[in-house]
């Protein structure tokens, strides 16, 4: 969306993720003991997204040029995805970036190798000013993806950074594959490296790093940076296998100087003669059969801005430009960004206006190399329009946005912030493009030719990519509110299903906090940011429907909120005001006396007149429904204000606290006493949220979890004793960078876990259940094949078909390999794996199989794939036939 990107790393900001990243382990915190060191957990747990499907901006797509079906998707915030064509889904590939990594989230460019296609190469890093303390890299996988290399680089990398939809910046030579090349921001120039992406060398006779920056006067370093070298194509009509391509051509970030080829395999460089000016050229596809360099051009570097822009088309034998716009410039009041070709029908080509923002975003395209032009819309009289496409958003509904505008705005929209847009090289009727919340697609692209109507669609399943800001999990009702960056948030009654909508009447751009009344779940209250109108909305019927609440004055953004145990009371600490209280809905707010601006509230969940507060170190209790605060005694908590915390459900004045940082107090609290006194928690190192779930079996205190390090080890640890030992939930695989917004159980189901991600959407993790559902009858038949190979690892799929009479309420498949073999990746289900023993068992989603239907998943794997076929399979214990 249009400001969120910028916007999270605000937030991130002062919960202190980017103020120097995650915390390192504060020198003088007390060693750990040994209680209190986290170990992995004896039971095995599965994790999953709360579907939302999208969710944010996805700046670049990617096909192989040489395996049909085979592409990849890059996103801003939330890591890199590829496409599963036997599920219409895509699959996360970088869910084991860690905490201390969490930068690498952050996508600037994806490379395919079309030479190799189970080589794929990512450059990662989400700032290039210091809101990332880490540097760049560039990850190399030899497994598409399942397991991943790192080489950090010299410096750092923009995924969130201006210019981002501009590329790719990463690529892969056609004819020698261990050659690739990275265009580098901040004045950092052209990087080729000879081994595969081992290592990188600055390629020193590239003459010029870029001077573009969309505001030099930016003191943050956010918008004053250089924007660089952003793009690289080769041209595979100059080259032979095994010998590097010899033309090459780079796109940098001048408005005079944008267009640079080498032909000599990038010894020398020349600036391309006859060239435009005053523009950037966001994109640069060349059509080789045809000798044609398409060039896409903006006055700006995006992706939200560009008020002037032109496309052309370069002759790369006679070096003739040719102006091909399909807009006059005077008629322009946007950038040209997206830009394909079709590989199967040369001389198609395709455009987008990427920063036509209203009434709507506009694709272009043209069957005779740019010559003549058609639109995906028109207006017939002003201002009604004719659209080409039918837009069909039933998967994802909220993509409406609840809105009804007036013409020539439509919902929902065709898109915005249109930066990526590929032709399937293997199928022309088969179209993808990014926008700021989802991926957009159909299969009739070609109907456009015939003036025939085509439907679009969400292509989105499983990218997930919203940044979490808080959650809610209620004693009865929804199981899950969230709090969401760009999107404001959902309530989820089915965490397998899209919800139909996000939460309007009003709609927040960003929800910054939400609650729920402990003794009354159906009343909820939520606060965010918002363009006009009160930043505050309360339910009183479990967040399904809501009414705006008044501001007090000066009110700017959202802050934090609390419910009294009751619902009868509320506490507001927003943006731009003091701390303010109220009885009712907020018609009418008062100032709390005794607590600083900018505290972070909370509401006690047993006694009703109990709210709580902190700020800058210091407690606040109030016994008097929020009117008045007194600063406890406590000391030794977390001097700054990156803090969350909680009161315990069902015992008045109990407290949880987390936070803290690397140059001070940094850890997890407990208070027994209304915050009179604090513990700090034996062993746990670093602790950012805290939360609590359903008690364990015979346990009667509530599951505590927090995202913290424990025993030296980050993760997402739990609890059944109070605190007195922990376990780790989470894996290696699953990390999701940086974790540390909320956190929180499911007061229904013991294990149940939410966690908040910064642009991977709400993870969730259960209790594996070792026996599975199965079908009765265990009538099933299972086709498992191998579908690539490599030198020391292989993928498969697997179709499990229910054979018998009756439906499938979950399934749990199992089997044992021949030999050695180990998964490395699964996608559309969780899967354990001891020994040579495996066990998959359904995704939640796809756990209801109707007799006669079939359920698919996939896996990468190491090992030889001829000694991988199992023998057998058995659903529940009952064997299935194999075909």
């Amino acid at each position: 969306m249009r400001r969120t990107r910028v916007l999270t790393a605000v937030l991130a900001l002062a919960a202190g993720l980017l103020a120097g990243g995650p915390p390192a382990l504060a020198a003088d915190a007390p060693a750990p003991t040994p209680a209190a060191v986290s170990k992995p957990a004896a039971d095995t747990y599965t994790w999953r997204n709360a579907r939302i499907d999208g969710g944010g901006f996805v700046p670049g797509i990617v096909f192989n040029r040489t395996e049909p079906d085979l592409a990849y998707a890059r996103t801003d915030i939330g890591g890199a995805y590829r496409w599963q064509e036997s599920t219409r889904s895509w699959i996360p590939l970088l869910d084991s970036v860690g905490w201390d990594d969490w930068g690498h989230t952050g996508v600037v460019s994806i490379a395919s190798d079309s030479a190799d296609p189970d080589r794929v190469y990512a450059a990662v890093g989400t700032y290039t000013n210091d809101w990332d303390p880490g540097n760049g890299a560039v990850m190399r996988s030899g497994d598409r993806g399942a397991s991943w290399r790192k080489t950090v680089l010299p410096f750092k990398l923009g995924g969130n950074m201006p210019g981002r939809g501009m590329g790719e910046r990463l690529a892969v030579d056609p004819h020698d594959n261990d050659v690739l090349y990275l265009g580098a921001p901040s004045g950092h120039g052209l990087w080729r490296s000879t081994d595969a992406g081992v290592t990188w060398a600055k390629v020193t006779s590239f003459p010029n790093p870029g001077n573009y920056a969309e505001d030099p006067d930016d003191a943050s370093g956010y918008a004053s940076d250089n924007q660089g070298v952003v793009w690289v194509t080769f041209d595979e009509s100059t080259g032979t296998a095994g010998s590097p391509t010899r033309t090459v051509y780079v796109g940098v970030a001048d408005k005079e100087n944008a267009v640079y080829r080498s032909t000599d395999a990038g010894a020398t460089w020349e600036r391309l003669a006859g060239q435009p000016t005053g523009y950037l050229a966001h994109k640069g596809v060349l059509d080789a059969e045809n000798g044609h360099l398409y060039l896409a051009y903006s006055d700006t570097g995006g992706p939200y801005d560009g008020g002037k822009g032109r496309l052309y088309r370069y002759a790369t034998a006679t070096g003739t430009w040719t102006d091909i716009s399909p807009v006059a410039e005077a008629d322009t009041y946007f950038g040209f960004g997206g830009l394909t070709v079709d590989r199967q029908n040369p001389g198609t080509v395709m455009a987008t206006a990427y920063s036509s923002w209203w009434p709507d975003t506009q694709i272009f395209r043209s069957t005779d190399s740019g010559a003549t032009w058609t639109q995906a819309w028109r207006y017939t009289s002003y201002p009604e329009r004719e659209n080409r496409y039918v837009m069909d958003v039933s998967s994802s509904p909220w993509l409406t946005w609840d809105a009804n505008p007036s013409p020539p705005e439509q919902t929902p929209k065709l898109g915005w912030m249109t930066e990526a847009l590929e032709i399937d090289p293997f199928d022309p009727d088969r179209m993808m493009y990014g926008t700021g919340a989802t991926v957009y697609g159909t299969e009739e692209l070609t109907n456009w030719d015939d003036d025939t109507p085509f439907t679009i669609r969400p292509m989105v399943r499983g990218l997930e990519e919203t940044a979490v800001l808080d959650l809610a999990s209620p004693p009865s009702g929804a199981p899950l509110l969230s709090a969401l960056g760009d999107i404001g948030g959902f309530r989820h009654t089915d965490l397998t299903k899209v919800p139909s909508m996000m939460f309007t009447r009003p709609n927040f751009t960003s929800t910054t906090s939400l609650d729920f009344a402990e003794f009354a779940p159906d009343t909820v209250v939520r606060v965010g940011q918002v363009d006009s109108g009160p930043h505050v909305a309360f339910s009183t019927d479990n967040g399904a429907n809501w009414f705006a609440g008044t501001d007090p004055s000066g009110v700017s953004g959202g802050g934090t909120v609390a419910a009294s145990a009751d619902g009868g009371r509320f506490v507001w600490s927003p943006e731009g005001a003091g701390v303010h209280h109220t009885t009712g809905f907020g018609t009418s707010w008062s100032a709390s006396q005794g607590i600083p601006a900018g505290a972070i509230v909370e509401s006690d969940r047993e006694d009703p007149h109990t709210f709580y507060g902190f700020r800058s170190g210091r407690f606040y209790v109030s016994r008097d429904g929020g009117a008045t605060f007194e600063a406890s005694p406590a000391s030794g908590l977390p001097a700054g204000d990156s803090v969350r915390f909680k009161a315990l459900p069902g015992t008045a004045g109990e407290i949880w606290l987390a936070g803290g940082a690397s140059d001070g107090p940094y850890g997890l609290w407990h208070s027994t006493d209304f915050g009179e006194t604090f513990t700090k928690v034996p062993g746990v190192d670093e602790a950012d949220t805290v939360g609590f779930g359903k008690a364990a079996p015979g346990a009667s205190y509530p599951t505590l979890f927090t995202s913290a390090r424990i025993g030296g080890v980050r993760g997402i640890h739990r609890s059944t004793d109070a605190g007195a030992s922990w376990v780790r939930v989470n894996d290696d695989a699953h990390q999701w960078g940086w974790t540390g917004a909320a956190v929180t159980g499911d007061p229904r189901v013991f294990g149940r876990v939410y966690v908040a991600t910064n642009g991977r959407g709400v993870v969730y993790g259960d209790l594996a259940d070792p026996g599975g559902g199965t079908d009765p009858s265990g009538a099933c038949e299972v086709a498992y094949r191998v579908t690539h190979a490599w030198g020391d690892g292989f993928q498969a799929d697997v179709r499990l078909t229910n054979t018998g009479t009756t439906p499938w309420d979950g399934w749990s498949l199992a089997w044992s390999f021949a030999g050695g073999e180990r998964i490395a990746q699964l996608w559309n289900g969780a899967h354990t794996q001891s020994g040579r023993a495996v066990t998959v068992r359904d995704a939640g989603w796809n756990g209801r199989v109707a007799p006669g239907a079939s359920v698919s998943f996939g896996f990468t794997a190491s090992g030889a794939p001829a000694d991988a076929r199992p023998a057998a399979f058995a659903l529940g214990g009952k064997e299935c036939a194999v075909r």
